[in-house]
C-alpha cells in the first residue's frame, strides 16, 4: 500500500516540477472528438507565429493500453496543455506519438511526450531536416518570437524510429495503418488511419479550407498522393491544419485542385519560357483567393513551384 502511495506521489511530484517548466498558454484548447477513440484540437489560422504559436492540429487516439498522439503541436507549453487535455478523457499514459514530418508547427512539443516514456515514430527523411542549418535558425527564431512557449529549455527531440513503408501496429485492441508518403510536403511525410473509427490523420499533405504552405515540397509527389487518397473511404479526415472534414473527399478534393493548379500555370509558364511575374499576374486564381493565408502563402507556393518545375524540366532534357 505504502508502495502504491508513494509511486503516485513521485508521478504527481515529477508532473507538477515538469509543469513548472513550461509557461502557461493564454489561448483556448478545445478537443473536439471524431470517431469513438479519436479527437484531435484546432489551432487558429494564421501564420506561425500567431495565436502563441497554435497554428496547427494535433489528434489522439484512447484505447485501454495507452494513447497514441498524432503530431506535437508548434511549442512545449502547447503539449503540456495537449497532455493536460488527453488526462481529461483518459489516465492512461502516452505511449507512442506519430509525427506526420518535421516542420516547427508540429514538433516543439515533442520534449514533453519523450519526458513521459512515449515513443516518436516519424517518416524518413527528418533527419535531413533535424540536422540541417534550417532547422537551428528556425528553433533559435522562434525562442525569440515565441517567448516564453519556446525557449532556451526547448529542444529539436529526433524520433525514437523511422517508418519508410507503409505499417501497421496495434494499441489496446485499435488498428492503426501507417502510410509513408515520402517527400510530399516535406523531407517526409505520413498519415495515420485508425482502422475501427475509420479516421485519417493526414498532417500537411491536406489543408482544410486553406491555402497550404507549400515551401520546398515536390508538389508532383505530393499531387500523386492526393489522388491516390481521394478514392478512399472515410468517415473523417483530420488535416495538419483547420477543422476536421466530414466530407474527406471534398477535403482532398480543394488541396489537390490547388496544387494541380499551380503546376498547370507554372508548368505551361516554363514550357513557354515565361517569366514569373507575367504568368503569376496572367492567371486565373479567383478559386482559391478567398482561401484563409492567401494573401500570406500563395505567391510564395507559386514562386516555389516555378522554381520546381523549371528543375524538373532540366532534369529531363
Amino acid at each position: 500500500m505504502w508502495k502504491g502511495f508513494l509511486a503516485l506521489t513521485a508521478l504527481l511530484f515529477a508532473a507538477n516540477t515538469q509543469a513548472e517548466t513550461y509557461a502557461p498558454i493564454t489561448v483556448p484548447m478545445q478537443v473536439q472528438q471524431v470517431g469513438e477513440h479519436s479527437y484531435y484540437v484546432m489551432g487558429a489560422p494564421g501564420m506561425a507565429t500567431d495565436n502563441e504559436g497554435f497554428i496547427s492540429n494535433a489528434g489522439f487516439v484512447v484505447t485501454d493500453a495507452g494513447v497514441v498522439v498524432f503530431d506535437a503541436l508548434g511549442s512545449p507549453s502547447l503539449a503540456w496543455a495537449l497532455r493536460q487535455k488527453i488526462r481529461e478523457i483518459s489516465d492512461q499514459p502516452v505511449v507512442k506519438v506519430v509525427v506526420s514530418h518535421y516542420h516547427a508547427d508540429h514538433i516543439y512539443g515533442l520534449q514533453v511526450f519523450q519526458a513521459e516514456g512515449a515513443e516518436i515514430i516519424a517518416p524518413r527523411g527528418v533527419y535531413e531536416y533535424l540536422e540541417s542549418e534550417a532547422a537551428k535558425s528556425r528553433l533559435e527564431e522562434r525562442r525569440f518570437s515565441l517567448e516564453p512557449w519556446v525557449n532556451e529549455q526547448t529542444v529539436l527531440t529526433p524520433p525514437t524510429r523511422l517508418v519508410d513503408s507503409a505499417e501497421t501496429f496495434e494499441v489496446g485492441g485499435i488498428e492503426f495503418r501507417l502510410s509513408y508518403l515520402g517527400s510530399a510536403h516535406s523531407n517526409g511525410d505520413m498519415a495515420m488511419f485508425v482502422v475501427q473509427d475509420a479516421v485519417l490523420y493526414s498532417g500537411d499533405i491536406i489543408f482544410e479550407g486553406r491555402v497550404p504552405f507549400v515551401g520546398d515540397a515536390d508538389t508532383r509527389h505530393w499531387l500523386q498522393t492526393l489522388e491516390a487518397l481521394e478514392t478512399g473511404e472515410l468517415r473523417a479526415l483530420v488535416p495538419g491544419h483547420g477543422p476536421a472534414a466530414r466530407d474527406p473527399k471534398q477535403a482532398i478534393s480543394l488541396t489537390r485542385r490547388y496544387l494541380a493548379k499551380l503546376r498547370e500555370v507554372m508548368g505551361a509558364a516554363i514550357e513557354d519560357l515565361t517569366d514569373f511575374d507575367s504568368a503569376y499576374k496572367a492567371a486565373d486564381w479567383r478559386e482559391f483567393n478567398k482561401l484563409p493565408a492567401y494573401d500570406a502563402a500563395h505567391r510564395r507556393n507559386a514562386y516555389q513551384v516555378y522554381l520546381s518545375m523549371e528543375a524538373e524540366a532540366l532534369a529531363e532534357e
